[in-house]
């Protein structure tokens, strides 16, 4: 196995953290405010900042594998929310898995 596959660099969590957050900054809530779906939407969101809070913490100890699982923890957070039409993803099949 090549370095690559083997080790996460700090580039490769620094680009998915840049890539989380164009996606936490594109997506936009569909449904009313105070709606039953903008509350649940309101936990997931609060799940993927939390993630994404978490891996800058671990990459700033050094630790970039926990970093990395976090960051994607995250975005999967933001994509659930896209998939299940909690967000908008504005037509973007590079961040997001669109329905």
């Amino acid at each position: 196995m090549s370095e690559s596959q083997t080790e996460v660099s700090i580039e490769r969590v620094e680009k998915y953290l840049d890539i989380t957050h164009r996606a936490r900054a594109k997506a936009t809530p569909i449904h009313a405010e105070g709606s039953p779906e903008a509350r649940q939407l309101a936990v997931m969101m609060r799940m993927a900042d939390d993630y994404a809070s978490d891996a800058q913490h671990f990459l700033k100890i050094g630790d970039r594998v926990r970093a990395f699982g976090a960051i994607n923890y995250a975005h999967a957070w933001i994509d659930a929310g896209v998939k299940l039409g909690l967000l908008d993803g504005h037509g973007d099949d590079v961040l997001f898995t669109l329905p």
